[in-house]
């Protein structure tokens, strides 16, 4: 037996090996599209570790004929990089240098900033895997300049054809003639949560203790009582992100429940936390103000407890969120305004609101109920409407206050 891990010797050296991911990588995947083409842009792959990062930004290096460089983030400094540029220019005949950047959410402000020159200039072209949302880690000078592909955890029925290679890669091996059960198969490819990188490695200690058949029995031994793939140093799991805001949204309380009790029990407090803040105001918006702050309070407190007990805060949030009232409206407002902005609208702002001296400006508490009538919008965009109440009890209420005291 090799000391070399299982999924690295079976690391598929073209585009139709590859398990998953058929949406980037398979016959009508985008980024398969874009190297066929002959076209081999600057992009970021984020998604949960053992989704195939690694092995596609391989395959494109291989396909597209450019010289491959790997570093990774947790080590590698910005003189490495600049060690690479050095090599690449003292090659002849190259077709270009593919520097691939592992787990880039490690590079600081200013060591993703200094890759700009490197990539702007055409010295390289850069493909860089985070499992974070690269959103919030990547700087936006480097976003702006890459391709966003996310990868997603592969099915199990697609780490199931990883899995049956291993074994005949592993009897290949050993000389030895060891089959397995449905049953086991199905478990494997399972508990890895969409990791095949984990699924392989689960195998391949099976592997190491069966007789003829690896069985059930054989895989419960090696496989941990939490199953799920979760990058804690991250945002996790996406997807089971999105699953327990969409459920919240929809206001079904067990299904919310469900997805917040697969993050904590992986080990996910703060992911958890951020998403039911914005939950409170995103979802749950104006139709009850107060969730805010009761999400603020119940998180502050999880995290002042810690896991396991942080699950009770989090699951009275959760529940509370999911049966409250529902309103998009302040967010939907937000998102008009922002279009128009963005449109080049609004840049002249009245007289009356500009500094120092304000002039014509009509101070509302001087006037009764607390309101006059005079323009705030900027001249273009007079008569806009960005707010609509919503149809729920406190935005109506607010609604009906307003139309009393602004016809008066």
């Amino acid at each position: 037996m090799q000391n070399q891990p299982l999924a690295d010797r079976l690391r598929p050296q073209s585009l139709d090996d590859m398990v998953g991911q058929a949406h980037l990588f398979g016959k009508n995947g985008v980024v398969r599209k874009m190297i066929e083409g002959g076209r081999v842009t600057n992009m970021i792959f984020f998604g949960p570790p053992g989704t195939g990062k690694t092995t596609a930004a391989n395959i494109v290096a291989k396909q597209s004929g450019m010289t491959l460089y790997k570093l990774n983030a947790t080590t590698a400094s910005l003189s490495d990089v600049k060690d690479v540029i050095a090599q690449s220019q003292n090659m002849f005949g190259a077709k270009g240098t593919l520097l691939y950047l592992d787990e880039i959410q490690y590079f600081n402000r200013k060591q993703q900033q200094s890759l700009l020159e490197f990539i702007e200039d055409g010295r390289v072209t850069l493909i860089a895997s985070t499992t974070d949302n690269p959103y919030f880690c990547i700087y936006n000078a480097i976003l702006s300049r890459c391709a966003v592909f996310e990868f997603k955890p592969v099915a199990a029925k697609e780490i199931q054809k990883a899995l049956l290679r291993g074994l005949d890669a592993l009897n290949a091996e050993s000389g030895k003639a060891i089959t397995i059960e449905d049953g086991a198969l199905d478990f494997i490819a399972g508990v890895g949560g969409g990791d095949v990188r984990s699924a392989l490695g689960v195998l391949e200690n099976v592997y190491s203790i069966a007789k003829k058949t690896i069985t059930e029995e054989d895989v419960h031994a090696f496989t941990p009582a939490c199953v799920g793939n979760f990058d804690r140093q991250g945002d996790v799991h996406y997807d089971l992100l999105s699953c327990l805001q969409k459920s919240i949204r929809g206001s079904d309380p067990d299904a919310a429940v469900f997805y917040l009790a697969r993050i904590l029990e992986g080990g996910d407090l703060l992911s958890a936390c951020r998403r039911l803040l914005v939950i409170a105001s995103e979802d749950v918006g104006l139709a009850y103000p107060q969730a805010a702050i009761l999400a603020k309070a119940c998180t502050d407190a999880a995290k002042e407890l810690g896991l396991p007990e942080a699950a009770l805060p989090l699951s009275n949030l959760t529940v509370a969120l999911a049966t409250a009232p529902k309103s998009n409206s302040a967010h939907d407002a937000y998102a008009a305004a922002k279009a128009d902005f963005l449109a080049g609208l609004g840049q002249e702002i009245p007289v009356h609101l500009q500094s120092p001296l304000f002039k014509g400006y009509k101070y509302p508490h001087d006037y009764p109920d607390h309101y006059v009538k005079q323009q705030y919008l900027p001249n273009d965009l007079v008569g806009k409407k960005y707010y609509e109440y919503g149809e729920n009890k406190t935005e109506q209420a607010a609604k009906a206050y307003w139309e009393k005291v602004k016809q008066k």
